[in-house]
Order: structure tokens, then sequence, then C-alpha cells
């Protein structure tokens, strides 16, 4: 069960210009490939939420270099590129009442969607899913897209 959960790197950050990009050269600067990310703003701050090659590598670059940094499982969820596909990964997760705490996607070089999510019950998840015949994602599968 544990090669279907990704280590997704979240870092508080304040959110003025400039500050992505310290974050983006610091990961550079040690070679780490940021694979998906996305930014929630909250007035001031943000975070930051990626998935990169290197987690636990890219968790400690970041934290010696001063940033709030975590580390976070997720999971990643294969879809079809077409309409409803997300709906169908909502309606499965509600029925078993899994909540999804947030979620951000993005399309693959193959025209699938992948689906980066953080649930409420990450085991109950993956089994659902799998008995669901949905396909998760593992790192080294993410690694390759």
């Amino acid at each position: 069960m544990d090669d279907k959960i990704i280590k997704q790197i979240s870092l508080f950050a304040e959110n003025k210009p400039g500050r992505l990009a310290n974050v983006a050269n610091k990961l550079k600067s040690a070679g780490i490939n940021i694979r998906a990310f996305t930014i929630a703003e909250s007035g001031d701050f943000g975070i930051i939420r990626m998935v990169v090659d290197r987690s636990d590598y890219a968790h400690s670059i970041l934290h010696d270099a001063g940033f709030t940094v975590s580390e976070t499982n997720v999971l990643g969820i294969e879809m079809d590129d077409v309409p409803g596909s997300m709906s169908r990964i909502a309606e499965v997760f509600g029925k078993v009442k899994i909540n999804i705490d947030y979620a951000y996607a993005f399309v693959t070089r193959d025209q699938k969607a992948l689906l980066i999510v953080r649930v409420n019950d990450i085991e109950k998840a993956i089994q659902t899913l799998e008995e669901e015949g949905i396909k998760l994602i593992s790192m080294k599968e993410l690694e390759k897209i």
C-alpha cells in the first residue's frame, strides 16, 4: 500500500514577488525536479504544495534554507482526459464518505489526466479506488511522466 502513497512537500511562504523564484532556485541548485505544484494564497502568506522527485532531500534543502516546510501523504490518481472523469472520482469518494481536503491536476503527454489529492482517510481511499478499478500512480511512475 505504501507504494501508492506520494510524498508532497508543503511550504509556508510570504506572498511577495520573488518568493517562488527563491524556492525554485533552491530546488534547481540541488538537482530536484518539480513534478507538480499548486499555490494557495491566504492574504500575506501562501502555501506552496509540490510533488518532487526526491521529497526527503527537498524537505531538507528547503528547511535548511529557512523555510517552514512539511511532508504530506497524497495520492496520484490517473484519469482519462475526458468530461466526467473528475465526477467519477468525486462520486466514488462520496459514496464511502471520504473527504477530499484539496486537489490539483495536470494533463500528461499521453493525454491522461493526473489528479493529486489529499484525503481524510488515505488507506480507505486506496482500497476503494483499487476496488473500483481506478489506477493509482506510484512515485516511480510519476517520475516517468
